[in-house]
């Protein structure tokens, strides 16, 4: 939390800041995950396995359901 003490800061100045303060701590954060050895989980949307179509199904007319699911 930001508080103002002194001054009188306009709310293009206090947006500076608070993008100012937010982006060290990112910053901070990214490189004590890193030393930590953790790795940045994957987004499941971008995973090889997605692109896999599944098996077809077996038996007879089976060929005409397969285009809906």
């Amino acid at each position: 939390m930001l508080r103002v003490v002194k001054g009188d800061l306009t709310p293009e100045e206090l947006a500076a800041l608070v993008a100012v303060v937010a982006a060290r701590n990112a910053a901070a954060a990214h490189a004590a995950a890193r030393e930590a050895g953790r790795q940045r989980v994957r987004s499941e949307w971008g995973h090889p396995a997605r692109a896999v179509r599944g098996s077809h199904r077996h038996g007879a007319d089976q060929w005409r359901r397969s285009a809906w699911g």
